[in-house]
């Protein structure tokens, strides 16, 4: 099973991956990762910063002709902006007064990550805590990805809310949800995209910002991923530990999750059959494709709320750190709404986790000796 790090502040130099434990002999399209970098980049109510940058992933080690060496994978993504910035971010010499940050946003990582690290430069909290950092978990959940694709994993995701606009309908069809691809808010409705568009207008023009709701579908997944003898290593688990590990998401529901505890058994639990040809399967999804921390077959189904982003341009009030005077809060440049980028970034993420466990369970040294095994349990 492999394993990612990754770091860089947000205006520095660049953001890095590694990922160790990757598979030999895999290959890796560098415009398909580049592709879903310009993914997480797109969607309506991004800030000016996406204007600047345009990510691609320049790989470093680990991949030779195409393939992968089963050695480690590193990778970085430059930060354009930073040509702008470097008198304040350089990592030896900096001008560590002009940026200086000293108010606070609610809702950030600012105050509590000034406080634990001893700071009293907030820039050195919000440089690392930033979104930012999500267009590396980007490019390693495109390396997952490619991966998944020679087994028949695919992953999909479409926004279901932005603000008060939703889309209350529970889509199955996969072909539908693949449409969201061509809308600027990845809605599968026209009519509630134009909503969703007109709520995003309306918190730009007061300065404000707005979350919501998306879904993730992966579709393929064979039976048994996860496990129930050990609590952390069930699937779900799992996944809602990697989803809540994006910034600004507050909930994950697995299948019809909330919804389920809200009606009896007999309505929530997806009964069994067998068909020839087949195999197991069932008519109803309820349990979006896990039972008991494994996947059971059926496709799985994921919703992952997100709070609206904390930087607004109607600042709230906060306390100066350094005067402990009541003022308005840092405007850093950002979105008014990032909900279509998250889900990428949630894509990517989701289909890091799968690809783990498909490892643990059909072994991870080459991609040849995981085809084998993996035929084998057919």
């Amino acid at each position: 099973m492999f394993r990612l790090l990754t770091a860089g502040e947000s205006h520095g130099k660049s953001l890095v991956g590694m990922v160790e434990g990757f598979p030999s002999n895999v290959a890796i399209d560098i415009a398909q990762i580049n592709k879903n970098l310009a993914r997480r980049q797109g969607g309506y109510g991004r800030g000016g910063r996406m204007q600047i940058e345009k990510d691609q992933a320049e790989i470093l080690s680990g991949i030779r002709g195409g393939k992968t060496l089963g050695s480690p994978i590193s990778f970085l993504i430059k930060n354009k902006d930073y040509e702008n910035w470097e008198p304040y971010m350089n990592p030896i010499d900096v001008d560590g007064e002009t940026k200086k940050v000293t108010q606070p946003r609610p809702g950030h990582a600012d105050l509590t990550g000034a406080i634990k690290y001893g700071f009293s430069d907030i820039r050195n909290v919000l440089e690392r805590s930033s979104a930012r950092e999500t267009a590396v978990r980007v490019a390693v959940g495109s390396l997952a990805q490619q991966l998944m694709q020679v087994f028949n994993i695919e992953v999909f995701s479409h926004v279901t809310a932005i603000g008060g606009a939703s889309f209350p309908e529970k889509i199955k069809d996969i072909e539908k949800i693949k449409a969201a691809e061509s809308s600027e808010v990845r809605c599968c409705d026209a009519k509630i995209e134009k909503a969703m568009i007109e709520e995003i207008k309306s918190a730009k023009e007061k300065g404000d910002s707005l979350g919501g709701i998306f879904e993730i579908h992966i579709t393929g997944v064979p039976m048994g991923l996860g496990s129930y003898v050990q609590w952390d290593r069930k699937l779900d688990a799992k996944l809602s530990y990697a989803l809540m590990g994006i910034q600004a998401i507050k909930g994950v529901e697995i299948g019809y999750g909330f919804q389920n505890a809200q009606r009896e058994g007999s309505l929530v639990h997806d009964e069994i059959f067998y068909k020839e040809g087949q195999g197991y399967c069932r008519e109803t999804n309820h349990a979006g494709g896990i039972e008991g921390g494994m996947s059971n077959g059926e496709n799985i189904v994921i919703r992952c709320a997100m709070k609206p982003i904390p930087t607004l341009y109607t600042p709230l009030k906060t306390v100066d750190i350094a005067t402990k005077e009541t003022v308005l809060a840092t405007v850093e440049r950002s979105d008014t709404c990032a909900v279509p980028a998250a889900s990428i970034v949630g894509e990517m993420v989701a289909i890091t986790v799968i690809a783990q466990e498909f490892l643990r369970k059909f072994g991870s040294d080459s991609l040849e000796e995981i085809i084998k095994r993996w035929k084998d349990s057919i």
